[in-house]
């Protein structure tokens, strides 16, 4: 797999694995069987109806392939990047510049299916050969299929080590989405690393302009720990 670089919002650049040819066939592979045995259970449900005319066999054909049709654009667009099939393999849909994928990226990257994968499967070609593993509809998306398998530990995801009697102080943070706050944490640990106050100080105003809430907790450093604990709290206890 080739090593991804995602510039974030607040110029930081994150390094992730793409996800392989491989692992990207498989999850189409599973997509694919959950999409011919749902075909399979409903046509044999409607078989059950004789009778019909021909246009009526052809509305019923119609409306029951629609999930077919629509199911990689609305899988990915309510399991934020995810299908079934990629869920199951661990990779998920980002985009390139450190935001989370919208509608209209999930749109893009599905229409262009009918070149990646039905012409002659280029978009496996593409992937194989493309340095940020991106088939035809990721490029026109902004898009990467990044790998959720990378063996980490606790200070590189969102996780906070709380204590048993931590007490929050700040309950806006719930306004914050797993996404913001892998950012705000990946942010917050380079420049720490590194000593760049003003992207720290970048950092706090934008935490406060998303959440509304003003820093009781002293120091930026402390402040943005506070929030990601915070966070952290609120989250695993709703």
């Amino acid at each position: 797999m080739s090593e991804l670089q995602i510039n974030t919002t607040q110029n930081v650049k994150i390094k992730f694995e793409a996800s392989g040819v491989g692992e990207r066939l498989l999850a189409f592979i599973l997509d694919t069987i959950i999409k011919v045995a749902y075909l399979t259970v409903m046509g044999s449900i409607f078989d059950a109806f004789d009778g019909m005319d021909e246009w009526s066999e052809i509305g019923l054909n119609t409306l029951i392939s629609l999930p077919v049709v629509f199911y990689t654009l609305v899988q990915e667009a309510l399991l934020e990047g995810q299908t079934l099939g990629k869920k199951v393999l661990k990779i998920r849909v980002v985009k390139i510049d450190g935001y989370q994928a919208s509608i209209s990226d999930y749109l893009v990257r599905w229409f262009f299916r009918i070149v990646d994968i039905y012409i002659f499967g280029l978009g496996f070609f593409s992937i194989a050969f493309s340095k940020k593993g991106q088939r035809f509809g990721d490029m026109a998306a902004g898009t990467a299929v990044i790998s959720l398998r990378d063996k980490v530990d606790i200070s590189h995801t969102i996780l906070e080590d709380l204590k048993a009697d931590y007490k929050p102080t700040y309950p806006s943070v719930i306004k914050l989405s797993d996404n913001d706050a892998r950012i705000i944490k990946e942010t917050f640990n380079n420049v720490r690393a590194s000593k760049d106050y003003t992207t720290l100080i970048k950092l706090r105003s934008k935490i406060i302009e998303v959440t509304e809430i003003k820093n009781q907790s002293g120091t930026d450093t402390q402040f943005i720990d506070t929030v990601l604990k915070d966070y952290n709290y609120y989250t695993q206890n709703m």
